[in-house]
């Protein structure tokens, strides 16, 4: 499931990060990258030693991202990681991979099971860099709004194309989900989506009941904690 995640992060919320990250200092993108990911990798992230500006930029991004509904609903995190911000200026890009199936440090390992790109300035400020994601339906070109975020699964294949002009900024973050099998979690989505409309409309309707208890004891059937 590919599911876009829109307004994150409002205006106000997106000035902080940027003068946060135009400041805040970058090193070689591959030095987070496993040893397949390495060769096709060409980007930037901010070290994760300058723990003041991730501390600020974790707060913001991940405080938010983890309240909002879309994501809650479909992700259905156990663990997540903290995010990596990323720029990629002319010239680089992500080659065709994907993302390692353990993710984190010893005695704090999870499986990434989706992952998620937050972006976090305006499309029109850079040419090229679009997250190309290769799905049962084709490839998916996905390009969003400054704020936007997008999850999918983190085995599929996917890249990100070359920028071309100006500058792409992103957080990425990776998750492991109660729900491990991807088309289980997309029909949960789904079925989530029918249950919180009916409890809104009508709570004490035999659908509601039904659908709401069919919806929960199947995230009970199928929650692997």
């Amino acid at each position: 499931m590919l599911l876009r995640i829109p307004t994150v992060l409002d205006r106000h919320e997106l000035e902080v990060i940027r003068e946060k990250l135009a400041t805040a200092p970058f090193v070689d993108g591959k030095l987070s990258a496993g040893q397949a990911a390495q060769r096709v990798k060409a980007n930037q992230e901010v070290d994760r030693r300058a723990v003041h500006e991730l501390e600020t930029l974790n707060n913001l991004v991940m405080g938010k991202l983890v309240q909002h509904p879309i994501y809650r609903s479909g992700a259905m995190a156990l663990r997540v990681a903290a995010p990596y911000y990323a720029r990629y200026r002319p010239g680089m890009h992500y080659g065709d991979h994907v993302d390692d199936p353990i993710m984190g440090s010893d005695g704090q390992l999870y499986r990434s099971d989706i992952s998620i790109t937050v972006f976090l300035n305006a499309p029109s400020e850079y040419d090229g860099g679009e997250l190309v994601v290769n799905t049962t339906f084709g490839e998916q070109l996905v390009k969003l709004p400054a704020g936007d975020a997008v999850m999918y699964p983190s085995s599929s294949l996917h890249r990100v194309a070359e920028v071309t002009r100006g500058e792409r900024l992103v957080a990425v973050t990776w998750l492991q989900s109660l729900v491990r099998d991807p088309v289980r979690r997309e029909l949960l989505h789904e079925l989530n989506t029918v249950r919180e409309r009916l409890l809104a409309a009508s709570p004490d309707s035999d659908d509601a009941k039904l659908v709401n208890k069919t919806y929960v004891n199947l995230v009970r059937m199928w929650g692997d904690v």
